[in-house]
C-alpha cells in the first residue's frame, strides 16, 4: 500500500474540500468531479467526490452515518474554534473542555460526523502500548 485517502461524498466539493483543508492546514487541488485535499506535509489525505444527491447523515438518530474521523488534539479549544471557523457544526459537545480526556462529535460542512478528541491515549502511552504489542522494548 502506498497511500490511504479518505474519500467523502459531497454535494459542494468546495465547501467539503476547503473545510478539510483548512482541518489539515493543506491545500486543494480541484477537478471537476474531484478534489484532492493535501496535508501540510504535502501528503494526500483526503478526497471529496461530488455526489449531487448526496443525503447528510443526521447523527445520531436520523439518516445514518458512512464514515467518520477521529481527530486527536492537544488543544481542544483552539481545535473546536478552527473546526467551527472552518464550517464544522458542533452535534455533542463534551461535559468539560477542560477534562484530561474527552471528545466532541461534529458534523462537516457536507454533515460526515468527526470527532475532536484529546487525552485518551497520550503519544507516549500509544507508542508504549504499541512497542508492549510488537514486543520491542523502545517505541519504534
Amino acid at each position: 500500500m502506498v497511500r490511504q485517502v479518505i474519500v467523502f461524498d459531497a454535494a459542494d466539493l468546495h465547501a467539503e474540500s476547503t473545510f478539510w483543508a483548512g482541518i489539515l492546514g493543506g491545500h486543494v487541488f480541484e477537478d471537476d468531479d474531484w478534489h484532492s485535499v493535501i496535508d501540510a506535509a504535502g501528503q494526500w489525505r483526503i478526497g471529496v467526490q461530488l455526489a449531487p444527491d448526496h443525503v447528510p447523515p443526521d447523527w445520531p438518530h436520523g439518516n445514518p452515518q458512512q464514515v467518520h474521523l477521529d481527530l486527536h488534539v492537544d488543544d481542544p479549544r483552539a481545535a473546536h474554534e478552527e473546526a467551527v471557523a472552518l464550517g464544522a457544526r458542533l452535534l455533542q459537545p463534551a461535559p468539560d473542555l477542560d477534562a484530561a480526556e474527552g471528545h466532541q462529535v461534529y458534523a462537516d460542512p457536507a454533515g460526515h460526523p468527526f470527532c475532536i478528541g484529546w487525552g485518551h491515549p497520550s503519544r507516549e502511552a500509544l507508542a508504549a502500548f504499541v512497542a508492549d504489542r510488537l514486543g520491542r522494548r523502545e517505541p519504534g
